[in-house]
């Protein structure tokens, strides 16, 4: 275990150890992670950060075959771990461990309460509460260097060094004003495993485009997206390389019946014509005899409205807009537009009829849309007010 300014490197078992008595029982710790995944499927972990009031450590996964003690002490439950924009580095434990750890804070989830940009980013964030301007001049570095020049590993620790007071100012801001467990629900769902899983039947969701196509197209892009995903996860690579999307679009649209057919098809990789161009070709003529899957597990998107509907989502918004300056927050955390026009629509499984939100805003629209209240502008205001006899 060096030492980098005030920094933590553990890089053996016995530092790793000492690491672990020295954090467990905290009652919160911040954390990142540093992680390539370009030329693989499943990220490769390169270094974990983490802070606490009282230090900062960087621990490196490439010099430990055992992250087992480190684990063991971020999956306590009685540990909050403080994080931003944490998904990828929840899925990154989901990968090691089968599930992610809970419970989870998400300084880019709570910065939108105190009035912050939606999706803030890190640096972003640290100077607007903090008054510190962070370098980002490592973004894009090489994680598996080894060893890390000293101001690499600086940027990477700076990562928690400043997320620890963050999330301080963050708690108590939003605890003074009554907003603390606004996201109790978002934070639980953070820890849900089946927000990192990627079921291959349901891989053809995430293909671009594939809301346009019927029939036996939609048949034959379900089962060559299904294929592409399991592959990619038994050879570790990513998906890309084998089909991209356009790619796939243009098989299932074009339905080759040959190996030499297959041949003929603009961007499709020489490698994986020689490797698998017979099973895809038996893959697409076997689908294109299926009745395509219903997309019953997927969150359709925001439906198209009419003009009168589109009038009437402009008038729930401008309720949003006086609603969230009330309150302090911009609009599109409160109420996204695609939200409110799922609500025009009248679909039940808008965000806005969960939590803070139905609490908030979620409701009132609701019954302006069931005319139970009236929009109208006094002295130059907005308000909301209950209808008449």
């Amino acid at each position: 275990m060096d030492a980098t300014a005030d920094t933590l490197y553990v890089d053996t078992p016995a530092a790793l150890e000492r690491l672990c008595v020295q954090i467990d029982g905290q009652p919160w710790l911040a954390l990142d992670t540093e992680f390539l995944r370009e030329k693989t499927y499943f990220p490769q972990l390169c270094l974990v950060q983490i802070a606490t009031p009282q230090l900062t450590a960087c621990v490196d996964p490439l010099a430990l075959a055992d992250l087992g003690p480190l684990l063991d002490v971020l999956y306590r439950p009685t540990i909050l771990k403080v994080l931003h924009a944490s998904r990828q580095d929840l899925e990154i434990f989901h990968h090691l461990r089968g599930a992610p750890f809970a419970p989870v804070f998400d300084t880019q989830l709570a910065a939108p309460l105190l009035g912050h940009p939606d999706q803030v980013g890190y640096a972003a964030l640290v100077a607007a509460v903090l008054g510190v301007n962070l370098s980002k001049s490592h973004t894009r570095a090489d994680w598996r260097r080894r060893p890390l020049p000293p101001e690499q590993l600086r940027y990477a620790a700076d990562d928690v060094r400043y997320l620890a007071p963050l999330y301080q100012r963050l708690n108590t801001d939003l605890a003074g004003r009554g907003r603390l467990d606004w996201l109790a629900d978002e934070f639980t769902a953070l820890s849900d495993p089946g927000q990192y899983e990627n079921p291959p039947e349901q891989a053809w969701h995430r293909v671009r485009g594939a809301d346009r196509l019927r029939g036996p197209r939609l048949a034959v892009l379900q089962d060559l997206a299904a294929w592409r995903e399991s592959t990619a996860r038994a050879e570790d690579q990513p998906r890309a390389w084998l089909l991209r999307d356009e790619t796939l679009l243009d098989l299932a649209r074009m339905m080759p019946q040959t190996e030499q057919d297959l041949r003929h098809l603009r961007g499709l990789n020489e490698r994986v014509a020689q490797r698998h161009g017979a099973d895809l070709v038996m893959r697409i003529r076997a689908a294109a005899q299926q009745v395509p899957r219903p997309a019953e597990t997927a969150r359709p998107h925001p439906p198209r409205l009419e003009p009168s509907a589109e009038a009437l989502a402009d008038l729930l918004m401008a309720v949003v807009r006086a609603r969230a300056q009330q309150h302090q927050l911009s609009p599109a955390t409160l109420a996204p537009r695609k939200e409110v026009e799922r609500l025009v629509a009248g679909e039940d499984h808008s965000v806005l009829l969960k939590g803070w939100r139905e609490r908030m805003i979620g409701e009132e629209l609701r019954s302006v849309l069931r005319g139970e209240r009236h929009v109208s502008v006094v002295d130059g205001e907005l308000l909301v007010s209950p209808a008449g006899p």
